[in-house]
């Protein structure tokens, strides 16, 4: 494990932390640094932002709200989150079948990120980015990844429990699993400590963007937390401790979306060349890239949490092998 990660910070990471769990061993650690120009360690136990993988701990709070009879998969989003199609359903938000466009391609250039760092981004604006652009394609016909469902998701919980969207997390999944150290941000800038800085190359040259409004992301993306708290929140998921019978296999029925991959409701399915299947989530943001994948028997467990400057970090399949294979 140790000579992965250290080979993932000679290939350009600035840190890397990792917790793994399987029969044979328990092992967390880490490799480089959390600050680029010192030499104080990754923190194994460090905060960091899990992007996408927010959209797991969405999609539990939207299908328990189907398990409570509030929603149904099938029905149209457009009764709740005006502007939608009325021919997109919510089944189809959550396993990327809707063809709307993904709002964070019409994200500015690294300079203009940076200079705009500290603003806020209403959710109602990546929204309308990805509705003000022409369908992929008409939904159910196909799968691409879009950010822009869940913007709608995150709306849509908002209009059917007449609450905030970090507040139905919290409630339903946060404070029930003990999850003391995953929030969802809102607008604070700043990660708690200990955590490790990510970077955005500007002109040649790093600039730390640990601290920034992680608004623009929201319900797709914003998320913070730590390795153990990830492998708690997904241990919970595969067995069944956040979701009645149906629902969890509504979550577990994936679409191909990839060679060896298929995405569920807000989960990512993966075959392995020697045959595993893992399931979990991938998320990234700004220099922060998180992986996090569990055997459905929870056997095997692992969560890596990689920071660096947005230049050719791991694929998925690369730390997939690297770890398991």
């Amino acid at each position: 494990m140790q000579t992965y990660l250290d080979s993932l910070v000679t290939d350009g990471a600035a840190g890397v932390l990792l917790h793994y769990r399987s029969p044979e061993q328990t092992w967390i650690g880490s490799s480089g640094v959390a600050e680029l120009g010192t030499d104080r360690p990754v923190d194994p136990d460090g905060w960091f932002r899990v992007g996408s993988i927010t959209k797991t701990f969405t999609a539990v709070v939207v299908l328990q709200l189907v398990g409570e009879g509030k929603l149904r998969l099938d029905e149209s989003v457009a009764k709740w989150v005006p502007g939608v199609p009325d021919t997109i359903s919510l089944r189809q938000l959550l396993n990327h079948t809707s063809g709307l466009y993904n709002y964070t391609d019409d994200l500015p250039e690294p300079a203009a990120i940076v200079r705009n760092r500290f603003r806020h981004r209403d959710p109602q604006d990546a929204l309308r980015t990805g509705l003000g652009k022409p369908r992929l394609f008409e939904p159910g016909s196909s799968w691409s990844y879009s950010n822009t469902n869940y913007i709608a998701l995150g709306l849509l919980i908002e209009a059917a429990t007449g609450s905030g969207y970090g507040d139905e997390v919290a409630s339903r999944i946060l404070r029930p699993l003990g999850l003391q150290r995953t929030v969802v941000p809102g607008d604070d800038l700043d990660l708690p400590d200990p955590h490790a800085s990510a970077y955005l190359t500007v002109d040649g040259e790093p600039v730390d963007l640990a601290r920034i409004n992680p608004s623009q992301a929201w319900a797709a993306g914003a998320i913070v937390s730590t390795a153990a708290d990830l492998d708690r929140f997904y241990a919970a998921v595969l067995a069944g401790e956040l979701l009645a019978k149906a629902e969890q296999e509504a979550m577990l029925t994936v679409v191909p979306s990839g060679e060896r991959y298929g995405y569920g409701l807000g989960i990512e399915r993966h075959e392995l060349p020697d045959g595993q299947v893992v399931w979990g989530h991938t998320g990234g943001f700004f220099g922060y890239l998180t992986v996090s994948y569990h055997s459905a028997d929870l056997s095997k467990q692992l969560t890596l949490s990689y920071t660096g400057t947005n230049a050719n970090p791991p694929e998925t399949d690369q730390v997939l092998a690297g770890l398991l294979g």
